[in-house]
């Protein structure tokens, strides 16, 4: 499916069963994000992530309604199926497309200013790096008996310094290599939507109204 479409379609999902009290199409849609994510073969680490981390504020969420509210169990069903239903979409649709492809996508089919773009991209690409310059920083910080702490606003300081520096490294690359801002461009990928994609989009829009409307699934 076409990358910004895909987005498009994830959002509007979100975007529906925020209003909506169905937990059942919640936890159908969860379910379906959690075959999506399978095929795509995660790490076991991630997957495991993507279970748990969910699972506390899910929990926690139930638990305030059910002791702090009247709305009753069936809400707090409502609220712990769709945290899931949010996570296993949302990651449906980002393992499954690659960075690059989305922005490609997002410039071309949505026409998103090249700028924001590839601005994005490269910043995108520079985040192991900043990892790195974060490691180094509080190694060095180490060394002078300074313990620079996660919370420490002088780490994060040094880093954005650093991210500056680079920022400025990254213009002046894409300058060099041809990139002049809102000029013609030749793509050295296109990225289409097909007749299919529009389908895929309106055919799961029309089912999941159907699930939530026509059904009357609560």
């Amino acid at each position: 499916m076409n990358p910004s479409l895909k987005l498009l379609l994830g959002v509007l999902i979100a975007l529906e069963i925020s209003f909506t009290r169905s937990w059942m199409v919640n936890l159908g849609l969860a379910v379906i994000g959690l075959v999506i994510i399978l095929t795509s073969r995660p790490k076991l680490s991630r997957f495991l992530l993507l279970l748990v981390i969910p699972l506390i504020p899910a929990v926690a969420l139930a638990m305030a309604i059910l002791l702090q509210s009247n709305a009753g169990t069936h809400f707090a069903i409502v609220l712990f199926t769709r945290i899931y239903a949010y996570v296993f979409i949302g990651s449906a649709v980002t393992m499954t497309t690659s960075i690059s492809d989305l922005v490609m996508s997002l410039e071309q089919n949505a026409h998103v200013p090249s700028k924001f773009a590839y601005g994005f991209l490269g910043a995108f690409n520079l985040l192991p790096k900043i990892v790195s310059e974060v490691n180094i920083i509080r190694a060095a910080g180490n060394m002078r008996g300074q313990t620079l702490h996660v919370w420490s606003p002088k780490l994060y300081f040094k880093a954005v310094l650093a991210s500056l520096n680079w920022s400025e490294n990254l213009a002046e690359a894409m300058t060099s290599h041809g990139f002049v801002e809102d000029a013609p461009r030749s793509y050295f990928k296109r990225i289409h939507i097909r007749w299919w994609d529009w389908a895929t989009l309106i055919g799961v829009l029309v089912i999941l109204q159907f699930a939530l409307f026509g059904l009357h699934l609560q």
